[in-house]
């Protein structure tokens, strides 16, 4: 009697182990099947974001230089119009993020600085030019400096930078949606993601 209660003890401690030892392999398994789709997930998010503008400006373009000791100068001037396309972009391929599988937790390091392109279409109209000042490539130069330094300012002063952000945090809000759905918790610079509307508090 005691070798059959026996018996049954040890068939009960095998398969309350096999079951168990089943039970963490399944629990591993799809624990590294979430994680391997998150990677591939957080991959497929890594792509540009670019927002893109137009404008358009007029310059005028004056220089003297004096000749013979101030007896007379000479002179050129030109009336310049441009039309620009600026592009903010954000490489999220360089987006850097950590997976912690034991705390099912991605913690996003770093974001790009965002990336201002500007490609202006500089055209020249009344151009007048003395003989012993004219136009050079120094000059054009020059210009095209002038054009691209007030263009950035006035890009700097517009909504395009704050609408490249908006798109930035509709991208990043796919990875907390990903990571949500699947029982993770998303991180950024320490601060755990708890609804969508966190990543417009986010100084990024």
């Amino acid at each position: 009697m005691r070798n059959i209660l026996l018996g049954i003890v040890i068939a009960f401690v095998i398969v309350f182990g096999l079951r168990y030892c089943e039970n963490q392999k399944d629990t591993r398994e799809t624990l590294e099947a979430n994680t391997a789709l998150i990677q591939k997930e957080l991959k497929n998010v890594g792509k540009l974001i670019v927002t893109e503008g137009s404008y358009a400006q007029v310059f005028s373009y004056n220089d003297s230089k004096d000749l013979m000791y101030g007896l007379f100068d000479a002179r050129k001037k030109a009336l310049i119009v441009v039309n620009a396309k600026a592009t903010i972009a954000y490489d999220l391929s360089q987006v850097n993020t950590e997976v912690d599988e034991a705390t099912k937790t991605v913690t996003i390091t770093n974001i790009p600085e965002p990336e201002l392109s500007i490609n202006p279409n500089i055209q020249y109209y009344d151009v007048t030019q003395d003989y012993l000042n004219q136009f050079t490539a120094s000059d054009y130069n020059k210009i095209k400096q002038r054009v691209e330094k007030s263009l950035r300012k006035k890009i700097e002063a517009s909504e395009l930078r704050t609408n490249a952000e908006n798109r930035l945090i509709s991208e990043l809000q796919k990875i907390y949606i990903l990571t949500n759905s699947m029982g993770w918790t998303l991180k950024y610079n320490g601060n755990p993601i708890e609804k969508e509307q966190d990543f417009k508090k986010l100084k990024l």
